[in-house]
């Protein structure tokens, strides 16, 4: 095997990376396997994935069929891929988990390939954790599936080296609330569930502190907290990420970037497979591969951390693909507003929308809303490969 700190001939910084992926599937859009596999292919990635639902559309248009893989087929098809000797993995990605039951089976999963390629001594195994839960005050899986996620982040070193949560999934996971003034625990316990991390009454102390929790309690590597809305700041999403030092204290930075007025489904998937390249990337830079959880020295400021650059890349991609996104979804609805009202009242719902049926023509506007902002991630591939930084890590000291 190739030394993984090496830059390959074509001068792709990102080096060889062979990826595990585990997590939801569409038919049409862009979220789950279907959009992390792509960010990570176009940058250079080998991406092996294991689905945990099959869906034919996202759950953004409020409607879809499918099925959700049980816990023993994921088992079997872990099984085949071990029999045949293809668990050559440097990184396993898994995001969405639709049960605790399949929670379980990836995490002994995780703990069969950290153990398999630390032995081999080419590179440290990389476990990227997104904790899909809920967003804006809301859960959308049991509350035995997150105490699941609290029991594998609690793993020491057979656990997440990375873990990428919402504002409210920290929260969830560490129990402080983002807004300070109690509603929870910092022993994981019950929190009231107020969208804090969603509607701009956030503290970035605060946020600070339920990462420094899951250092020190839980013994977490790696947090990027990838979207908090602060108090006082309406135009922008606040990004917070840290890298534990070797006493467990935190080196907690903040990045910055616009608010774009417009609903995007799959960019925590979107962030999560930029994030496996980009991090790969600049800990290779600095010879940080066959380190476990590629750790950085104490003395590395939070801003110079490889975590920092890679989110830098990964948020000035995001941004680029999101907003060259909005544009188009301004125009597709125009077009669609001007085809509708060019169609008339009487025919302005299709037959497939259920004419006649009360709210017919609202629910027709939702569903072409939703599908006009799918993420264009193919369209403007190259802003994933080139990003021009558009922001600034800064160090976060509250």
């Amino acid at each position: 095997m190739s030394d993984p700190n090496e830059v390959d001939q074509n001068g792709n910084p990102v080096p060889e990376t062979r990826v595990l992926a585990i997590a939801s599937h569409v038919v049409y859009g862009y979220v789950g396997n279907t959009m992390a596999t792509f960010c990570m292919q176009t940058l250079g990635c080998e991406v092996a994935a294991i689905n945990t639902v099959d869906f034919s559309n996202h759950t953004g248009y409020h409607q879809w069929t499918g099925t959700r893989t049980p816990a023993p087929q994921i088992t079997d098809l872990y099984a085949g891929l071990r029999n045949s000797n293809l668990l050559d993995y440097d990184v396993l990605l898994s995001g969405y988990i639709p049960s605790a039951d399949v929670l379980h089976e990836v995490t002994t999963i995780a703990r069969d390939l950290k153990f398999r390629r630390n032995t081999m001594n080419h590179g440290r195994f990389f476990w990227v954790l997104d904790p899909v839960m809920g967003d804006q005050g809301r859960l959308y899986v049991s509350e035995e599936l997150v105490k699941g996620y609290r029991d594998a982040i609690g793993q020491g070193s057979d656990g997440p080296d990375l873990l990428v949560p919402n504002g409210f999934e920290l929260e969830l996971l560490s129990g402080v609330h983002l807004a300070g003034g109690g509603g929870g625990s910092e022993d994981g316990g019950e929190l009231e569930r107020k969208p804090t991390g969603d509607n701009f009454e956030a503290d970035l102390g605060q946020v600070k502190k339920a990462i420094e929790v899951l250092h020190t309690r839980n013994g977490m590597p790696m947090v990027v907290v990838t979207s908090v809305r602060v108090q006082g700041k309406q135009d922008v999403l606040c990004v917070v990420g840290s890298e534990k030092k070797s006493d467990g204290s935190s080196r907690c930075f903040v990045v910055e970037v616009p608010v774009l007025d417009c609903y995007f489904s799959g960019t925590g998937d979107m962030f999560a497979g930029l994030m496996v390249a980009r991090l790969r990337e600049e800990a290779a830079a600095a010879g940080l591969l066959n380190k476990a959880s590629y750790a950085s020295e104490d003395d590395v400021l939070a801003t110079d951390l490889p975590l920092a650059k890679a989110t830098v890349k990964v948020l000035s991609s995001m941004s680029a693909v999101l907003e060259k996104t909005m544009q188009a979804r301004n125009k597709e609805m125009e077009m669609w507003e001007g085809e509708r009202k060019g169609m008339g009242q009487v025919a302005s719902v299709d037959p497939q929308d259920h004419k006649g049926e009360e709210g017919g023509e609202e629910r027709a506007k939702s569903l072409a809303r939703t599908k006009a902002a799918e993420v264009r991630a193919v369209r403007n591939a190259r802003d994933l490969i080139h990003p021009k930084i558009r922001y600034e890590a800064k160090e976060l000291q509250e």
